[in-house]
Formats: C-alpha cells, sequence, structure tokens
C-alpha cells in the first residue's frame, strides 16, 4: 500500500471510530510503529486528529464537523460511487438544491455533462466549481458566511430558497442513526437544508457507509421526510429493513452492479 493510501485509511477509520492505536494499525498495514506514528503526526498537522499515548483521537467533536478541506479528501473513492449513481438518475433541464457538504460538491462534478440543468445552492465552493458551465441556470442563495463549511446561512438564505420550487433537494449530512433520525452539525445548518427539502418535489440524502449509526447534534428530520438515500455500500440489513418500513428507497453501488 502506498503512503497516501495507507494515511487516507487512517484517516477513514479516525473518522468512523473517533480513536486508533498504534500498535493495531501497525499489524493491520504491516509497518512499523514509528512508521505509524509519522502517520498519525501528518493527522495532527491536518487538524483531523489529536495523538495521544499509544494512538490518536478525533480533534474534532460532533458537533463540530473536521474543515472541509479535509472531509473532502476523505473517502473519495465512496462519494465519486455515489455521485455517480446521482448522476444515472438526474437529465438535461433537471431542476435542483444542493447543499454545502463535501459529497454534494463530487456529486456536481458528476453531472457536469448534463445541460440547461438549474441549480440552487448555499456552497461557495459549489458555486466556484460550475461558475464555467454556460447553459446551467445558477442561482446563489445569498444570506451571511459560515466561514468554517464556506456555506451561506441565515435569513436571506432562506428566504432565497423558500421562493423557488425545485425537482430535488440533494443533501448530505453529519449522520442517519435511531436517535435523531437524520442528524447535522448545527442548527443553522439544518436550517438551510430543511427549507431545501420543503422547496423540492424529492428529497434524496447522500450517504456513504460511514453515516449510519453516527451521532449528530440537530435533527435534520425523520427518514419517512426524505425519498432516497444513495450509498456507496449496502447498510447493515436492520438498517435495509428500517429504510424500507419508512419508505426510503435505497440506491448503492454493488446493488445497481448485480442488476
Amino acid at each position: 500500500m502506498l503512503l497516501a493510501e495507507r494515511r487516507q485509511a487512517i484517516m477513514d477509520r479516525v473518522l468512523a471510530t473517533s480513536r486508533v492505536v498504534v500498535g493495531e494499525l501497525s499489524a493491520e498495514f504491516g509497518v512499523s510503529e514509528e512508521t505509524i506514528r509519522r502517520d498519525l503526526e501528518w493527522l495532527e498537522q491536518e487538524g483531523v486528529a489529536m495523538r495521544t499515548y499509544g494512538g490518536a483521537v478525533l480533534k474534532h467533536s460532533d458537533q463540530a464537523p473536521p474543515p472541509y478541506a479535509t472531509r473532502k479528501n476523505t473517502n473519495v473513492e465512496g462519494k465519486v460511487a455515489i455521485a455517480r449513481l446521482l448522476a444515472g438518475m438526474l437529465q438535461n433541464g433537471d431542476t435542483l438544491m444542493v447543499d454545502e457538504s463535501s459529497t454534494a460538491l463530487f456529486a456536481v462534478r458528476a453531472v457536469r455533462h448534463l445541460k440547461e440543468l438549474t441549480l440552487i445552492t448555499n456552497s461557495l465552493n459549489i458555486l466556484q466549481e460550475v461558475s464555467s458551465q454556460d447553459s446551467w441556470h445558477i442561482i446563489s442563495t445569498g444570506g451571511r458566511l459560515k466561514p468554517d463549511i464556506m456555506a451561506l446561512v441565515g435569513p436571506k438564505a432562506l428566504s432565497t430558497i423558500l421562493g423557488y420550487h425545485v425537482g430535488y433537494a440533494v443533501l448530505s449530512a453529519r449522520g442517519v442513526n435511531t436517535q435523531l433520525g437524520i442528524a447535522d452539525s448545527s442548527d443553522e445548518v439544518v436550517e438551510v437544508k430543511r427549507a431545501m427539502m420543503a422547496a423540492a418535489d424529492r428529497t434524496v440524502l447522500l450517504a456513504d457507509h460511514r453515516k449510519f449509526d453516527r451521532a449528530g447534534f440537530v435533527s435534520l428530520g425523520r427518514l419517512e421526510e426524505i425519498d432516497q438515500i444513495i450509498t456507496d455500500r449496502p447498510p447493515p440489513e436492520e438498517w435495509k429493513k428500517r429504510l424500507e418500513d419508512s419508505g426510503v428507497k435505497l440506491l448503492c453501488r454493488s446493488e445497481q452492479a448485480q442488476s
């Protein structure tokens, strides 16, 4: 395994479990403990983890998600798979609202071949990404900048969103769990996503496999309030049944490959 691949795998592990142990990582990846310590030092410099005696812990709590640059480079393969599945659903001329999530950025990249798409977003990163899409109708929500996620929030953003009606709300979240349903990191972020859900005919949640049973801080909504979940790996059987009972359509890479 290449250095970059190992460090990406360790980063994914920290984000998923909040804690890693040097000895366990050394055995798993077949490298020395000193090599793992250098990897953890790199993670600390990236702002993802804080080294402890014998390992490292996630630096950010559920209430404060990792920096956008870190999230964008986490589980890239899974996000690309999710984005491709979404792209297969959309057509020229569709209208959609897209949130500020890193997964949504990959989704937008995957549909750049479409024409006459109407895109409404509160994400400055996505606005920059699609600025050269000449045939698209691109609308910013406006609002107050939330610098840690490079997103626009607040009353102005909500007012803009609720002034439109679109076919799809394409969202991600911090976690999907039995306590809060769909959960995210802050009230301001959740307000914008709820408004997008209210303005759309269909809500599609982009959630890689790490999001199931992950905690959050604020409830975004019940499972019954979304129409579809797109994920990169099949969730546990109990989650499949829960989604089915809630009327949520599940789309994932492996199931599509079998069909």
